[in-house]
């Protein structure tokens, strides 16, 4: 596809075209081979390339330093074999394409026969392509001018990220008429991964957020379905299980796994449901309290330290709207566990409830908060203040979050070594952007609303790879922040996370817009 170059057109006029066609009916292949010579709009040459199994780039010219459709095309996905122009050499190491020599037919009949037979080679070039080009997104080239702008003018200018708007796009388009599917390969739903509770346990927290702001009733009918998966998770026994497959049958996983926080997850979703009541249907609202009231029957034998936090997050909310000895009593009981469990590991140097600190942290100090609001006990006041505190002490530096790795995790025995580089979950930063607001709402004090603000700005570049994680085209947020990439799916964890974030950040933005610096370099990812 494509019109001639004009120089060529003037040197030998259509001469090569009208070869490779003749060739083509000497072949008799007239019916597999099309020939499009006119000049494609860039819209229509990316349908193209993302509809092409293989992409040739074959130049005579050595010293032909770069190619847009090259460019086009690795950013497309489309496995590429190439002459070793400079360009390709550059983008195509670690296995992200394959190098020919020059004018070497057999070499590149070899490489498209083997990218022919091997569709899983196909697909693993493709991504380590996407991820090779990722850096070089709009949105992360304009980090890093304006990183060299606040470079240059030694910090006198302050850099300000501009919030996307709020987009369901993407977590719309994981959804099924059942529940929201667990991963994505790229920005395309997986439905062979299946459906979690925890995914769907998160997403109606997050539908519920949207619709408390917005009162728009398309959020219903996303409401009743994640609504309806925590149901079906449910068994009689008043214990929920968490994986799901593609059939709807529960799958053989929920044997070997610990469900407990999955469990955890779906009384706090519940809670956050019957929390506004006065928004929802009554007879919406009623199930889910007929659901709580059930999960809650045997929820005293879950020990899991966070299972617990979520629980005590659950019914602070559902305790909102109905103030019940039974909700007080069981935030206290499992406050109490975390008070427990604070008092044996906390010494000076260390104030946390374990002996490290692993995923989700920022839920338990939250949880502590929320149980001191509940009852009024300044025993989990004091507890939510100096843990929290001692949390972000080791999540900050300066203006920059970077939560706990998933590689090593922090252990109290190796807390003077260095931490890994990478394996940074959008679940993490969001939970902390939800703490982070609910002790700014409790104590009014400004430092939590900084570090909210700076934690939200991680998904948009505010971390050690400077480079954007919430892809504002699709709606989706990247599943992970690695040492030196981004991971390019976009999953129903990693989406819904951003989204409850965002939502979270939106009641504050308004207010705070007045408090932004005035000699600031914007720019949006819109």
């Amino acid at each position: 596809m494509g019109k001639t170059h004009p120089s060529v057109v003037l040197q030998e006029g259509e001469k090569y075209r009208e070869m490779l066609e003749a060739k083509v009916a000497a072949l008799k292949m007239q019916q597999h081979v099309q020939f499009i010579n006119c000049f494609l709009p860039l819209s229509n040459l990316l349908e193209y390339l993302q509809l092409t199994d293989i992409y040739l780039f074959t130049s005579h010219d050595p010293n032909q330093e770069v190619s847009g459709t090259f460019s086009y095309a690795i950013s497309c996905g489309c496995p590429i074999i190439s002459t070793p122009i400079p360009h390709a050499m550059e983008v195509l190491k670690d296995s992200a394409g394959i190098i020919i020599d020059f004018e070497n037919s057999q070499q590149l009949a070899d490489a498209v026969i083997k990218l022919l037979g091997d569709e899983q080679l196909r697909k693993n070039i493709s991504s380590n392509g996407l991820h090779t080009m990722a850096s070089t997104a709009w949105e992360n080239a304009a980090i890093a001018h304006a990183m060299l702008f606040e470079d240059m003018n030694s910090s006198k200018i302050l850099l300000k990220y501009n919030i996307p708007t709020v987009s369901l796009d993407h977590i719309k388009k994981l959804t099924t008429d059942f529940g929201v599917i667990q991963f994505s390969k790229m920005n395309q739903p997986d439905i062979c991964s299946g459906y979690t509770l925890d995914d769907n346990a998160r997403a109606l927290v997050a539908l519920c957020q949207h619709y408390e702001l917005t009162k728009e009733e398309s959020d219903i009918p996303y409401i009743k379905i994640y609504f309806n998966f925590i149901k079906f998770c449910l068994q009689p026994e008043g214990y929920f299980l968490n994986y799901v497959d593609e059939q709807h049958n529960f799958t053989k996983q929920n044997d070997s796994t610990n469900l407990a926080d999955a469990n955890g997850r779906a009384i706090w979703a519940l809670g956050y449901l019957i929390s506004l009541s006065n928004l929802l249907d009554a007879k919406l609202i009623a199930d889910a309290e007929l659901t709580i009231q059930n999960a809650l029957l045997t929820v005293k034998k879950i020990h899991s330290t966070r299972a617990m936090a979520f629980i005590i997050k659950g019914l602070y909310y559902y305790n909102l709207k109905n103030k019940w000895e039974q909700n007080i009593s069981l935030i206290q009981h499992f406050s109490n566990k975390l008070v427990q469990m604070y008092r044996h590991e906390n010494d000076r140097e260390w104030k946390w409830f374990e002996s490290y600190l692993t995923y989700g942290n920022s839920v338990l100090p939250e949880a502590m908060l929320c149980a001191w609001l509940a009852t009024g006990d300044d025993v989990y006041k004091e507890i939510a203040s100096s843990s929290f505190d001692f949390l972000l002490s080791k999540t900050f530096i300066k203006n920059n979050i970077k939560v706990i790795s998933n590689k090593t995790w922090l252990h109290r025995s190796e807390e003077n070594i260095l931490p890994a580089v990478g394996g940074e979950q959008p679940i993490d930063v969001a939970y902390t952007v939800m703490a982070l607001s609910k002790f700014y709402d409790a104590f009014n004090d400004e430092k939590y609303f900084i570090k909210m603000q700076h934690s939200f700005n991680w998904f948009l570049g505010n971390n050690h790879l400077h480079q954007i994680i919430y892809n504002s085209c699709t709606g989706g947020c990247y599943d992970g922040l690695e040492e030196n990439y981004v991971n390019l799916n976009q999953g129903a964890e990693s989406t819904i996370s951003y989204l409850m974030a965002r939502l979270t950040f939106e009641k504050y933005q308004n207010k705070k817009q007045k408090n932004m610096c005035s000699n600031s370099i914007d720019f949006a990812f819109e």
